[in-house]
Order: structure tokens, then C-alpha cells, then sequence
């Protein structure tokens, strides 16, 4: 994202761009919010140029910043529009019950998440009641395409070309930041998704922290985004792994039905 906002002079659409790209990067913070500095290093932007654009942001109301903690949330504004999107684009709304049945039943952690871009996106985490806990993945994370069990999925979903295109994205940052999961071994863990439907992550990022993902798709095919989950090693061995995907397969299946209800209504309107 650094690239695709620090080139160039700040006037017209790029601008635009810029203002919507910190707006983007203030809705990854949606708990503890985003500071100042934060948004600086994140975006590649000088410091006057950042705190510019987030108060032309914060003038129309996209966002807002907390006068204690001087942090940065997303506005009311922002919430308002979301409210109208979510009527075309509402994979979150409609995956709550789902996802609450999911970490109820299971008692490990259920997740929703997208793709942006070559990244996979955490839109939310529905705790479940087992005490012992892996927090590899929060609301508002991103990770690069294959890495963790949800992102897999979405990546095993996509034709080889766009996987490989994925690949040669993130090389950089999967060299950095994820040393033991080589390119192959993403290519490899496709490959078993593929044929088996679903993807497992065995620990490949932090060692106790297992993953089940599955791919959601919309009717016409086109993916969506993904559910999880996530628990201890101990709670993913067989036979409890097949129970797990059982149930992840039914939460999956349960956000599909309804999100062709919702494409079908709007075909309607």
C-alpha cells in the first residue's frame, strides 16, 4: 500500500486516493483506534501530509479523533454509509449468527474474513468458551494470501494464475515476516485445499496455533470471502478435527444460503 500512496504530487485523484487509503488504514484500528504515528509509518506519508488529510476526513465526518487519546476511529459518517452498503455488501451482518452458533458449538474462535487485494482481511473474531486461547488472528489483521487457515482458503480459490500473481505480491513480505512458509509450501498447502475442500494450517505460523478455513462464495460462483477456526493443537487432532469441520462446513454452508437471499432480493429491487 506504501507504493501505491507515496508517489507523486498531492493534487486531484490522487489525493482522493490518499485521504481514502488512511481512511482504509484508520478502519483497521476499530478497537484501540490508530495514532498519528501509526498512520505515518503505515502509509508512507510524511507527518503534515497525513495530519492534512485525516482533518479533511475528519471536516466530512469519515472520521474522528478521541480528545484523551488523540487516536483516530472511523467517523459517524462512516458508519452511515457502511449502514447503506451493507443492504448490497452485507457478508459481515449476515455471518454474525452463524459465526456465534460456530464458536458456541465448538467452543474455539470463529472468524469472517475477505480479500483486499493480495491481503486476506480479518472482518471479525467470535470468541468461543474454551479458556485456553491462540490470538494469531484479531479483527482489522491483514495477512498476505495463505498464511493462516481462512486466508489459505480464499487463496485456494482463486485460479493458479492469480495464486501465482499472489505469490510474487507478498514474495518480499513472506520473506520477511513468515521465513518458514516458503512459496512451495503455500503452493503445496493449494493444492490440499483444492482436494480436500477445506484448508488446515498445522501451526505454520506460531507453533500451538491451528486453523481450519473454508471458502465462502457468492451465487454466481465468485469468492467472497472465508470463514474459520482457530484453537490450540491439542483441539485439532483427530477425531475432534472432523467434528470441527463439520460444523465449519454447516456455518459456511448457512452463510452462502443467505447470502444468495440477499443477491437474489437485489436482483428484485
Amino acid at each position: 500500500m506504501t507504493a501505491d500512496i507515496t508517489s507523486g504530487n498531492l493534487h486531484g485523484s490522487q489525493s482522493v486516493d490518499r485521504a481514502l487509503a488512511l481512511l482504509a488504514m484508520v478502519g483497521r484500528h476499530p478497537v484501540d483506534g490508530a495514532s498519528l504515528g501509526q498512520l505515518v509509518t503505515e502509509s508512507g506519508l510524511n507527518k503534515p501530509t497525513v495530519r492534512r488529510l485525516l482533518l479533511a476526513l475528519i471536516r466530512n465526518g469519515m472520521i474522528e479523533q478521541n480528545e484523551q487519546t488523540r487516536r483516530y476511529f472511523l467517523g459517524e459518517e462512516a458508519y452511515i454509509l457502511g449502514t447503506f452498503a451493507a443492504h448490497r455488501h452485507g457478508l459481515l451482518e449476515l455471518s454474525y449468527e452463524p459465526l456465534a452458533r460456530l464458536a458456541q458449538t465448538t467452543g474455539d474462535a470463529a472468524f469472517l474474513s475477505v480479500r483486499r487485494g493480495y491481503s486476506s482481511l480479518c472482518l471479525h473474531r467470535e470468541e468461543g468458551t474454551y479458556p485456553i486461547r491462540t490470538y494469531a488472528l484479531t479483527t482489522g489483521r491483514l495477512h498476505p494470501l495463505g498464511v493462516g487457515a481462512g486466508s489459505l482458503a480464499m487463496l485456494a480459490a482463486l485460479p493458479d494464475a492469480e495464486v501465482e500473481a499472489a505469490l510474487n505480491a507478498n514474495a518480499e513480505r513472506l520473506a520477511r515476516d513468515y521465513p518458514g512458509l516458503p512459496a512451495e509450501e503455500i503452493r503445496d498447502r493449494v493444492r490440499d485445499a483444492r482436494s480436500s475442500g477445506h484448508a488446515l494450517n498445522p501451526g505454520l505460523i506460531f507453533p500451538d496455533s491451528w486453523g481450519l478455513g473454508m471458502a465462502l462464495h457468492r451465487p454466481d460462483g465468485s469468492l467472497a470471502g472465508a470463514v474459520s477456526l482457530a484453537a490450540i493443537e491439542s483441539r485439532m487432532q483427530q477425531p475432534r478435527r472432523d467434528e470441527l469441520l463439520s460444523h465449519l462446513k454447516q456455518a459456511a454452508q448457512d452463510i452462502e444460503t443467505t447470502l444468495a437471499q440477499l443477491y437474489a432480493a437485489r436482483t428484485r429491487i
